[in-house]
């Protein structure tokens, strides 16, 4: 699973490695998410990015629709509504419903075969995915899941959580180009959260969690992402150097998150959009998470009036 704060860059590294011939990469985020989902962090971010949980009995048709899953679902049952309608995608839901239940049959039903179901049945039905017929593993995105890590390899404790931070400055200008953003200090205290965990788990799971600098990765992307197939046992592709969707290869990130072009130039430009109040008020609230992160060395000169030394 990749995980990143909202606007960390979690959406590029999902495009980035989209085309890599060993994974099953899910189109959309895949909100595992469901209803059910209820403890202290309910208020604090919104349960579609949560690890699911489920009522103690139930049906796979009724499990299935647990799964909030709004993307796929919103182009699936209303194309002319979805931001990826320019996108083919040959997918029948009522085929990936009986994919669904024939994964769960025979199955004790528990959490983890719930959600293996949820990724097998998605490509059980997925016509037009483009295969290698090479691919050993599944891929899925939803933004702050770091949260639920104990969770996540509780259920699998092979898997791999990717968790991508960017320096909150560019974070939170692209946040705030939203309709609904949140505001400043719900924003920072909920990155601040997300990286105190990410780096708590790195240290508890260094071969499970994975922390990836958006910077380094906009830098030298081979280097990056060379780095991080080796940690998760996979062989290097160059597919991983040009982002894309099912294969194609994407101009833009967006619309699968608000940053277009990843580089350090238009990274830096997007920090600059922010006033010195905004900055300042950022740099006060997360500059201990920066220091452990190398944020406070980076160089950010413009708007934000940063004096730091280069990263």
């Amino acid at each position: 699973m990749i995980s990143a704060m909202y606007e960390n860059g979690g959406n590029t590294v999902h495009r980035l490695l989209d085309g890599h011939p060993e994974l099953f990469v899910y189109p959309y985020e895949s909100q595992l998410g469901t209803s059910a989902v209820s403890d202290y962090l309910s208020s604090y971010v919104p349960f579609k990015y949560r690890w699911p949980e489920f009522p103690l009995g139930g049906e796979p048709a009724q499990d299935y629709e647990l799964f909030f899953d709004e993307e796929l679902k919103v182009m699936l049952r209303t194309p002319e509504r979805s931001k990826f309608q320019h996108m083919p995608l040959e997918l029948d839901e009522a085929d990936r419903r009986r994919a669904f239940a024939a994964c769960m049959q025979g199955q004790p039903r528990t959490r983890a075969a719930l959600v293996e179901a949820f990724f097998r049945s998605t490509f059980a039905a997925w016509k037009n995915r483009c295969r290698s017929g090479r691919e050993t593993a599944y891929l899925g995105y939803s933004p702050v899941v770091c949260l639920d890590t104990e969770k996540i390899l509780t259920d699998f404790p092979d898997a791999h959580v990717i968790h991508v931070v960017r320096n909150p400055y560019s974070a939170f200008a692209d946040t705030i180009r939203r309709p609904f953003p949140l505001g400043l200090e719900r924003w920072v205290w909920t990155w601040n959260y997300c990286q105190m965990l990410a780096l708590t788990y790195a240290e508890k799971y260094p071969s499970n969690f994975h922390l990836v600098r958006f910077e380094n990765l906009v830098a030298d992307r081979r280097a990056t992402l060379g780095k991080l197939c080796a940690q998760l046992g996979l062989p290097w592709s160059d597919t991983c150097l040009v982002p894309s969707w099912n294969g194609t290869p994407l101009d833009e990130v967006y619309p699968w998150g608000t940053i277009r072009t990843a580089t350090p130039a238009a990274n830096t430009a997007t920090a600059n959009r922010l006033s010195v109040d905004q900055h300042a008020q950022i740099e006060q609230l997360t500059i201990l998470f920066q220091r452990q992160l190398g944020y406070d060395r980076l160089e950010l000169p413009g708007n934000c009036g940063a004096s730091k030394t280069a990263a």
